[in-house]
């Protein structure tokens, strides 16, 4: 795949809002593993958790770039559905 257009609104230097899933916070659920938002710092559970909170923050929002919250270095577009 060519440079992912998205990536010009991502900034992989963006500070998380929170520490954990903003969502599951609230409600007290699990999550599997964490996604960050490189547009706005939001921080939810991937699709192996019950909640599905970073592709419904994508949902929301329609910001597209997201990567592991532990510092992964893949970043995961969600309007290609590719890794960037």
């Amino acid at each position: 795949m060519a440079k992912c257009e998205h990536l010009k609104d991502a900034n992989p230097n963006i500070e998380a809002r929170t520490a954990g899933c903003e969502e599951c916070e609230k409600t007290g659920q699990r999550w599997v593993a964490l996604r960050k938002c490189l547009t706005c710092g939001h921080v939810g559970c991937c699709d192996s958790s019950p909640g599905r909170h970073a592709t419904g923050h994508f949902d929301q929002t329609g910001h597209a770039v997201m990567q592991a919250h532990d510092g992964g270095d893949w970043k995961w577009c969600y309007k290609h559905t590719a890794y960037v």
